[in-house]
């Protein structure tokens, strides 16, 4: 006695003993060794008896049969030894000695009750079988597979809900392919859930579908024909598939050009029902169709998302600038110029100016929250509302910054926090006193071009509940200019990915320290677009600017 060791184009290889007088090997299930291959012929090829012996003949095939290397013309006597060459699979006859070996060891012959096949090479081979054959009852059926194809099209040419589009597509499977449970599989990040599920009337649902046939077709793209569960070793722990009298299924995952999107599957009893090959190829035409629809109704529910989104970011926008001064006060003998440009729509950036002592004294506070975004301008618009009062009452910068980061910090997560360059310009004399809350240093240009760096004088709004901080001062002079300004300015970067940086910064407003505060606006966004050459602000960009007037 022969055995047969088959390895197949798709999947893994299998043994099958040879016994009868016959046996027909082709892709189509109604062959005695049926092999997943989308270039064998439906009935490619034979083994028959004659005498003792064993014949070999192909069956009119359109890729011939190879005999160990050598085209078969006509019936060849085959022996142990002999490799049979069909497209891409391999029959190999071997010496039955033993039982055949299968996966678990036990010689049990379980590789013919089940089919794996590619659903793309399904799809790419359906206009192939139509070329094919002249078969009235296959012309029939690519006949019924076009007009359920085509009546699905029609019927979803108009805007339809996503649930209501999986429980057509199961009763269209019903309609034509006769099961008694249906579902419908999608994939939710990394998991599976059931979104669909029919059965026929008058049998209680039981979800019978392992993580088996998930994985092989939902994560694989497998379609998948078993023919009896109840002896496929890949069932074998599928209680609820094995107790549920199941026997033949067919699945096909929902593929299209992005991936998976999760598989169909219908089952049924053997006695009322056994799948064949052109069901699961009529499956996988229609999880095909219904694939191409879901991808555009999640495109159009992404859509809506995303204006949705763009509302709600228009609107915080609003809202922000609404936080952000209209127009900064008017300081007799001084200048002032103030402004925002979000890298997202909305800010992380906030400025205020104060006038407070009875207009005696001008409170400037820039602030930069961690972050970007929305959430970002939602704790601006926080901070902005816990540091108002303390610097009404007239606390001085280093105690608004104590008292702000003390409630910062208990009414956010540990993550968020604020840099921030506060300061307190007393406009007779001239003097600021100023705290750094692990901001970038101010710029103070004389009027002759000297520069001075105003460093931190503490650590982050927010970071720590006890956090203290230092003031110092300093005083302008006639003509010279204080610069407040946010890290989306210097740490901007070009193609090479350098940063501008805070020495450009000083050199651009040192060179245009003689021209009004509006010329060194310009004139810092013109030396700072030169610098990025087109590429992108990552970061939200705040630039406030105070000039002592000259005698």
């Amino acid at each position: 006695m022969y055995r047969l060791h088959v390895v197949p184009a798709h999947g893994d290889p299998f043994d099958r003993l040879l016994e009868g007088d016959s046996l027909v090997i082709g892709r189509s299930s109604e062959s005695d060794l049926m092999i997943a291959d989308r270039f064998l012929s439906r009935q490619h090829a034979r083994l028959f008896k004659q005498g003792d012996d064993w014949m070999a003949e192909d069956l009119g095939s359109r890729n011939g049969t190879l005999l160990n290397g050598h085209p078969i013309e006509s019936a060849t006597k085959v022996k142990a030894g002999d490799d049979l060459q069909l497209c891409g699979s391999v029959v190999s006859v071997r010496v039955a000695s033993s039982p055949p070996p299968s996966a678990d060891g036990s010689g049990s012959d379980l590789g013919q009750h089940t089919v794996f096949r590619r659903a793309a090479e399904l799809i790419d081979s359906h206009a192939e079988s139509a070329s094919e054959t002249d078969a009235p009852d296959a012309l029939r059926r690519i006949a019924d597979r076009l007009s359920m194809l085509n009546d699905i099209h029609q019927t979803l040419s108009g805007s339809i809900e996503m649930q209501d589009l999986l429980d057509l597509i199961l009763a269209r499977a019903f309609d034509h392919l006769r099961p008694e449970e249906g579902v419908i599989y999608l994939r939710r990040l990394e998991e599976f859930y059931r979104a669909a599920y029919r059965t026929v009337p008058g049998q209680e649902p039981n979800y019978a579908f392992s993580t088996t046939l998930i994985n092989e077709v939902a994560e694989k793209g497998m379609a998948a024909l078993v023919l009896d569960v109840q002896t496929d070793e890949r069932f074998a722990g599928a209680r609820s598939i094995l107790s549920s009298g199941i026997q033949s299924l067919v699945a096909a995952p929902l593929l299209d050009p992005e991936g998976t999107l999760g598989m169909i599957a219908l089952s049924s009893r053997a006695h009322l029902r056994r799948f064949d090959e052109a069901d699961m190829e009529l499956l996988v035409s229609l999880a095909s169709v219904a694939a191409m629809h879901l991808r555009n109704i999640s495109l159009a529910a992404e859509a809506a998302e995303r204006q949705r989104l763009e509302e709600e970011l228009k609107l915080a926008r609003q809202i922000q600038v609404a936080l952000l001064p209209s127009e900064l006060p008017d300081v007799a003998g001084y200048t002032l110029l103030g402004g925002n440009m979000p890298s997202r729509g909305v800010s992380g950036d906030l400025y205020e100016v104060f006038q407070r002592n009875d207009g005696s004294e001008s409170f400037f506070l820039v602030a930069d929250v961690s972050g970007k975004g929305i959430a970002a301008a939602f704790l601006t618009a926080s901070l902005e509302a816990l540091a108002a009062g303390p610097i009404e009452v007239g606390h001085p910068t280093d105690q608004v910054c104590a008292l702000v980061g003390r409630r910062l910090y208990a009414r956010t997560l540990p993550a968020k926090y604020a840099t921030a360059f506060l300061a307190i310009l007393d406009h007779e004399t001239g003097t600021i006193s100023y705290t750094n809350a692990g901001h970038n240093p101010a710029l103070l240009v004389r009027a002759g071009g000297e520069a001075e760096l105003l460093g931190p004088t503490g650590m982050p709004i927010g970071l720590m509940p006890d956090a203290t901080y230092g003031s110092k001062e300093t005083k302008l002079g006639p003509g010279d200019t204080l610069i407040m300004y946010t890290d989306g300015i210097t740490e901007a970067e070009n193609p090479d990915e350098e940063e501008f940086g805070t020495d450009r910064l000083l050199e651009a407003c040192q060179a245009l320290r003689g021209q009004s505060l509006g010329e060194v606006n310009e004139g810092i966004e013109k030396t700072l677009n030169e610098f990025v050459r087109g590429v992108p602000f990552a970061d939200d960009r705040t630039l406030v600017m105070l000039r002592r007037e000259a005698v």
